[in-house]
């Protein structure tokens, strides 16, 4: 028998095509993730493009009129809180990013433990420890700030992609979709696979449903707290609140110290507004949003929370955004591909009972 065979031959080359696969998406990882954003960015889109075709004078056969009235409305929104937030944050901003050179080089230094301690009235042991301290750990410091900011360009750099890329899926998605399906299947699986492409469509839909449910309960919930303890412009803050709950973990970390600097600039009670925030992400985390992604996908609130949790263990703040869709997407090509087979060989499976235990 000649060696190799040609059965270990399509072995081989089956797991060297699969590890290049793996190769190129780990290099190719940062595209990808804003690619997968901008997709979700169009499905989140799409309902306000319809919505508007389906209501025109105009251009109702059109996709790209309305198209650009949506990001219009969008960018009129980020101008109103741009506006609303402006007169309090932008020129401390700007003081901000002018003094940090200088800020950074008196943490590197240990300088700063004596500007401090002034201000706190430290004795001067207390400042010489804390000026060694930072001084022992200098180059780690600068590392960890190199590090922050290469982040923070590399997803500024991001953020402003993803829209202009959804842009394309908006306009010519559909035609995209199906020139995929016509690539990967032949004619026997054809319609078996643009019924997968339809379910996971729906999937994706209800899955931008629960985030635009979560969106407006924050916002509501933001905006009346604010309201009630004395803050000004407690409906834009509210606002900036909702749109950044699209944004895992940073977006309500963003929106925490922006409203709690908003407090202090406008002398509300800021502290109780920060209490509340916090016990506003810990019910949300682990009482409401379970349950709305759970209701929306079909998926129990407790394996919402772990997807999320393992998520964010693996792919950190992209994990914990891409876990639960990436989960139901599996879950979808599960079901269309196993469960008809089964029926067919068992017949009527029994009712599971909690835990997988069958009924009857």
């Amino acid at each position: 028998m000649a060696f190799p065979d040609h059965r270990t031959l399509n072995a081989l080359m089956t797991t060297l095509l699969f590890a290049l696969t793996l190769a190129i998406v780990y290099v190719a990882r940062t595209v990808i993730v804003i690619f997968t954003f901008a997709i979700l960015f169009a499905y989140l889109i799409n309902p306000i493009v319809r919505f508007l075709q389906r209501h025109s004078l105009f251009f109702k056969n059109l996709r790209g009129p309305h198209i650009a009235e949506a990001y219009l409305a969008l960018l009129i929104v980020i101008g109103l809180i741009v506006h609303g937030l402006a007169p309090q944050f932008i020129p401390k901003i700007g003081r901000l990013i002018r003094d940090s050179p200088t800020v950074m080089e008196s943490v590197y230094s240990g300088d700063i433990a004596v500007t401090m301690g002034e201000r706190n009235g430290w004795d001067e042991v207390q400042s010489q420890r804390v000026k060694v301290f930072l001084q022992q750990r200098g180059e780690r410091i600068r590392g960890v700030v190199e590090s922050v900011r290469q982040f923070v360009s590399v997803a500024f750099g991001g953020i402003l992609m993803i829209p202009i890329l959804g842009l394309f899926f908006l306009s010519d998605g559909e035609n995209l979709a199906n020139g995929i399906i016509r690539l990967v299947s032949t004619k026997e699986t054809y319609e078996n696979t643009r019924d997968l492409a339809a379910d996971l469509n729906d999937m994706l839909q209800h899955y931008i449903r629960a985030k635009v449910i979560l969106a407006v309960l924050s916002l509501v919930y933001c905006s009346v707290a604010m309201l009630c303890l004395g803050y000004r412009h407690a409906l834009v803050l509210g606002l900036m609140a909702g749109l950044l709950e699209f944004i895992p973990v940073a977006g309500w970390i963003t929106a925490l110290i922006t409203i709690s600097t908003a407090g202090m600039l406008m002398h509300a009670h800021w502290i109780w507004m920060a209490g509340l925030l916090g016990l506003w992400r810990l019910t949300m985390d682990y009482f409401i949003a379970p349950r709305v992604v759970g209701h929306e996908l079909e998926m129990h609130p407790l394996l919402a929370i772990f997807t999320i949790m393992v998520g964010g263990a693996v792919g950190g703040i992209v994990g914990i955004y891409l876990s639960v869709p990436i989960v139901a997407a599996l879950r979808v090509i599960w079901r269309r591909f196993t469960l008809p087979k089964r029926e067919k060989e068992v017949g009527t499976a029994p009712a599971i009972g909690p835990l997988g235990v069958a009924n009857g």
